[in-house]
């Protein structure tokens, strides 16, 4: 069955009453939102419509059943019913609309369908033993699960959870899977937090994925989006004011976090995070684009959403991570609470991104105009970030702040990622922009940093495909606004070429990986780079280190020396295009190359440089070294 609905659900048009401040109070204790059984037979139904004068719980089973709900004076409709997992039920509104569970556990007919009553205590898990990772030892890998295998599921997905953990792979993190319109979507426009996508397996294969991962040594960290809803299938506001009109986001209407009758709504994506990581067993949250996330009050929604999953951590004693996406290069986000920031574990650094890819392609529209000089690179490689406070071009104003202090484990870094690949308009990959070498060495930089590193999907093998964004709507006019949004983007970036069409079945196609080109040379042989250079990056624990970076212009040479432990270690990365001889800033005769990325077994324009001799090296073009201290203890 599906929702009873008018062609275009509008908020005004639902029967809204006023609500006294006693009905708005934020000191009620709140309500578990959704559906929660009992007992085998028995469930508790809560849904929160502070300004609906009823609210009827409607079941479908041989019959159809109406049941009222009660009203809690903070305006939560409440119904107790005879109902097993696997029931089908849906809320019947004053105006006689019946809409789905705004909390719904799992939409097996889609976001117009009836919300199914899921039992997660009946899940079955192996994991007791699984701890997760710090971040300093920490190598995360991001999928799409509907692209990561051509079936798109998570159960076809764990067959390939193996030779990640393989390859070093320590942490999963998946786009979104709250349940989108259709089949096929990045995710981003999710309407339901709760409900794993019923494409991909809905919430029973989500458990069997994330057991499955944490059985392979590795944690899964989950994307969520707390910014907005998307457009299609989204009735949130039907219940009530969840969001407001006060602030504006690129995607969709912001949500309500510190307008009237906010309390509730902050609990409701407070109580999706803690769902996901206590019922479901992820460890950690990845929060999309926090800058979208308006909060003006005196405590900030991802403060308390930090110290709930504080509280959850020392409950349980496990490790969960919450790591922001940000533009703000804001160290509020890292700092302590004691501080005036927010306590989140970590944040993505988009500077090194960018830093890093415009050296490797020479690209300086868009965003890449504020960068493309190795001092932008090593100014990353120090701090974290390459603005906290300059002017930038792109923006047109100072940007960022300092981070300063900051441990270098709080930095995820990537040499690409959904966004920077996905958000281009063929969707080209790292792998079609630039050559063999140049990809060796972005894994070098990457991998080697004191930074977190987080893989893209196929990155590890050098995957030819592109990864473009895909959408399944099925409302026309949302279609249509999409597809012309789309070609608007990209001005900025002087890309004229033909956007794909993001509706089309085949831009899904040409986005799911071929494993089989992992097979061939010199995929094969870039793979076994990475795992060595996670191997390396395991055997020195350069996680949270703080290297002293250096720059000689002239070379095109930057240089990292981790000088702090038993056995230091230095590696020097040449950006020039032409062999070069480059004197070793330091005694060469202490040290050895441990890897070389010009040498085989990774050989490839300049196969077979010659050893250091009276401190000058041979370095091939756009290529790295790793030199390892020779007697424990040897100074840099």
């Amino acid at each position: 069955m599906g929702v009873t609905k008018p062609e275009r659900l509008s908020v005004e048009g639902v029967g809204y009453l006023p609500a006294t401040d006693t009905q708005r109070s934020s000191k009620n204790k709140m309500e578990q939102f959704g559906a929660k059984p009992l007992s085998d037979t028995r469930c508790r139904f809560v849904a929160w419509a502070p300004d609906l004068s009823s609210l009827s719980l409607v079941l479908h089973g041989k019959d159809r059943e109406v049941i009222p709900m009660s009203r809690s004076a903070c305006g939560f409709h409440i119904a107790e019913a005879e109902a097993a997992a696997g029931a089908q039920y849906l809320f019947l509104l004053p105006d006689g609309h019946e809409l789905p569970d705004p909390a719904s556990r799992f939409q097996p007919g889609g976001v117009h369908g009836a919300s199914v009553v899921v039992s997660t205590g009946a899940f079955e898990w192996n994991d007791s033993a699984f701890r997760a990772r710090s971040l300093a030892e920490s190598v995360i890998y991001e999928l799409h699960m509907g692209a990561f295998t051509p079936e798109g599921t998570f159960a076809s997905a764990i067959s390939r959870l193996h030779g990640l953990a393989e390859l070093g792979v320590t942490a999963l993190e998946l786009m979104p899977v709250a349940q989108f319109p259709g089949s096929r979507n990045w995710g981003y426009d999710g309407v339901y937090p709760f409900a794993a996508q019923s494409s991909y397996g809905g919430p029973a294969g989500f458990h069997q994925f994330v057991d499955a991962a944490h059985a392979c040594g590795m944690s899964v960290i989950l994307d969520v989006v707390y910014n907005h809803l998307g457009p299609e299938g989204n009735y949130l506001g039907a219940f009530g004011p969840f969001f407001t009109d006060r602030y504006r986001t690129p995607w969709g209407q912001a949500i309500n976090y510190d307008g009237a009758d906010s309390a509730p709504v902050r609990e409701f994506f407070i109580q999706n995070a803690l769902y996901w990581l206590e019922e479901l067993h992820v460890d950690g949250l990845r929060l999309d684009a926090v800058h979208g996330i308006f909060d003006f009050g005196a405590r900030h929604f991802l403060a308390e959403l930090r110290e709930r999953v504080g509280e959850l951590a020392e409950r349980t004693g496990r490790e969960l991570h919450i790591i922001a996406e940000s533009d703000l290069n804001d160290a509020r986000l890292l700092d302590s609470r004691a501080r005036g920031g927010y306590g989140l574990d970590a944040q993505w650094s988009d500077d090194f991104h960018h830093s890093l890819h415009t050296l490797l392609t020479g690209e300086s529209e868009g965003y890449y105009a504020d960068f493309g000089s190795l001092e932008d690179l090593r100014a990353v490689l120090s701090d974290g970030w390459r603005y906290s406070g300059q002017y930038s071009r792109f923006r047109r104003r100072r940007h960022g702040n300092s981070p300063a202090g900051v441990r270098s484990d709080r930095f995820v870094v990537c040499s690409q990622n959904h966004d920077h690949v996905g958000n281009r308009a063929q969707g080209e990959r790292l792998s079609q922009l630039v050559d063999y070498e140049s990809l060796k060495l972005a894994a070098g930089v990457t991998l080697l940093s004191p930074f977190v590193p987080l893989l893209l999907m196929g990155e590890e093998y050098g995957e030819t495909r592109p990864f473009q964004y895909f959408t399944s709507h099925t409302d026309e006019w949302l279609i249509q606004a999409v597809r012309n949004g789309r070609r608007q983007e990209f001005a900025a970036f002087g890309w004229r070429d033909d956007v794909p069409d993001p509706h089309d079945a085949e831009t899904f196609k040409r986005s799911t990986l071929d494993p089989t080109v992992r097979e061939a040379e010199p995929h094969r042989t870039l793979w076994l780079l990475y795992k060595s250079l996670i191997e390396i990056r395991k055997k020195f624990s350069l996680g949270g280190k703080k290297p002293n970076v250096s720059l000689d212009r002239a070379a095109e040479i930057l240089t990292l020396a981790y000088d702090d432990g038993p056995s230091p270690l230095a590696i020097i990365f040449h950006f020039g295009k032409q062999p070069a001889h480059v004197s070793v800033p330091f005694d060469a005769r202490s040290f050895r190359p441990m890897l070389n990325s010009s040498r085989l077994p990774f050989a490839g324009i300049q196969p077979q440089p010659p050893e250091p001799k009276d401190g000058s090296f041979l370095f091939g073009p756009r290529s790295f070294v790793v030199f390892e201290s020779m007697r424990s203890g040897g100074a840099l």
